[in-house]
């Protein structure tokens, strides 16, 4: 505990927040390096013992990396084999086909919601982004129409559903219930998804006019043309049930108590098949042969792959570590417990706890995985102290928090601003817009389902 105490900590921390704010967004400093300067600089000034900063900073990333870094390469690897395949664009064409050309903005949502389960935002947005480009020339309508529900899926799919690497975090913060937290994220995720997606969409293309030329997706279209003419596409059935396994697993995994007797070995061997690690490295496996050797790649192939698309998550894992370091030091100097005492007495439900201390991380690093993982390590606490409280659903409003406001100090804003050929403007009305609309419909419909369940 620091020798700081009371309102004084809050306003520490409110300084540190802001400070990650202006240093990220304005000054453009790395949000690893950021986030680490600004972790040692809070807890020098609220009086941490020196020797305990540097310790307390290392024992949050290594508390969060320690998971998530296992998740982050293999679901990375799933995703990949998926690309190289041409899995994703399987499951366009056939749901493209099976909507028809007038319901496109509703078949890139669903197309946006199964491809995104095993990757992360970004990695689903390259993905995904050469196929909306092509959807959009085939059916004739604007980016803002068919490229809105593709990010609004993703991004729900990032933010509350596991396998993904921040909500299975939570899950393991709050002590959730892994079937569960699935089942509800599904229950809150596709309305909001709908909402923030096709319908948001349909409204706003009406007010965002996009130039008639795209530079970026007159080549994708052109590059897409040649590999269709090369390449057999993976069927739907296979392509569907590969992207799906982590999930499955999992589920089988949290109802193994119901399929076999406890602490037998039917009973253990469904837990270790269903604990996420294990889920997403057997999804991976079979991806080699599913989406590698029964498409024509050698191991050579595979190898180039996995080895290629584990580079480029490096920085987005340092920076969710940073995030824990930060997270560990607010609760090491006792900033968590002056929370909890300010939201006892404004009595402020732990679920909209938990959203709250999402959002403002969220607006201050830009970054959904980082909010998440930060705002379960400073609520989870709170949490266990407040009895009555549902694990299962903090995570889902944990999620719902970590995904608002998306805004310049974000990768995904430049990437939707870049790849859509939009103003800075255009993005903030849609792509701002939208990840607003979905963490408010999903913290509203979190808290609906918190009175009936």
């Amino acid at each position: 505990m620091g020798a700081v105490t009371g309102t004084t900590l809050l306003v520490y921390a409110l300084i540190a927040v802001i400070a990650l704010v202006i240093l990220i967004a304005k000054f453009k400093l790395n949000p690893f390096i950021t986030l680490v300067v600004v972790s040692v600089a809070l807890g020098f000034a609220v009086g941490m013992p020196m020797g305990d900063i540097i310790k307390s900073f290392e024992a949050g990333v290594g508390g969060t990396l320690g998971h998530i870094a296992l998740v982050i390469g293999l679901g990375t690897m799933l995703g990949k084999m998926m690309a190289e395949s041409g899995g994703a664009e399987r499951i366009a064409l056939t749901l493209v086909d099976f909507f028809g050309e007038k319901n496109v903005h509703w078949a890139m949502v669903v197309i946006a919601f199964i491809v995104g389960l095993p990757v992360f935002f970004e990695v689903g947005f390259v993905l995904l982004v050469p196929i909306a480009f092509n959807v959009a020339k085939r059916t004739n309508t604007s980016m803002v129409l068919v490229g809105i529900p593709m990010v609004a899926g993703l991004s729900v799919v990032h933010g509350l559903i596991p396998p993904h690497p921040a909500a299975l975090l939570a899950v393991q913060a709050y002590g959730a219930d892994m079937g569960k937290t699935i089942m509800y994220a599904l229950i809150v995720g596709v309305p909001t998804a709908a909402i923030a997606g096709p319908l948001f969409a349909k409204l706003i293309d009406r007010h965002v006019k996009l130039p008639e030329v795209n530079p970026l997706a007159a080549q994708f279209t052109e590059e897409a043309e040649n590999i269709k003419a090369t390449r057999q596409l993976p069927g739907f059935g296979i392509t569907v049930f590969t992207i799906l396994l982590p999930v499955i697993l999992m589920l089988i995994g949290s109802w193994a108590d119901l399929i076999a007797t406890p602490k037998t070995f039917a009973n253990d061997f469904l837990k270790l098949i269903g604990n996420s690690v294990m889920a997403l490295l057997i999804a991976a496996l079979v991806s080699f042969y599913t989406f590698g050797k029964a498409r024509g790649f050698g191991r050579d192939a595979i190898l180039k792959f996995t080895n290629e698309c584990v580079a480029p998550t490096a920085i987005i894992t340092l920076v969710v570590g940073a995030g824990g370091g930060f997270g560990r030091i607010l609760r090491d100097s006792g900033i968590s417990t002056a929370i909890v005492d300010v939201a006892t007495h404004a009595n402020v439900s732990v679920l909209v706890l938990g959203w709250l201390v999402a959002v403002m991380i969220r607006i201050a690093t830009g970054s959904a995985t980082v909010a998440m993982t930060t705002a379960a390590g400073i609520v989870a606490p709170i949490a266990a102290s407040v009895p009555g409280t549902r694990p299962e659903l903090l995570v889902l409003t944990t999620g719902a928090g970590s995904l608002i406001l998306s805004h310049v100090n974000d990768g995904g804003f430049w990437l939707v601003k870049e790849y859509f050929n939009m103003t800075v403007t255009q993005t903030f009305k849609t792509w701002s817009v939208a990840e607003t609309i979905i963490s408010v419909v999903a913290l509203l419909l979190t808290l609906g389902l918190a009175t009936v369940t």
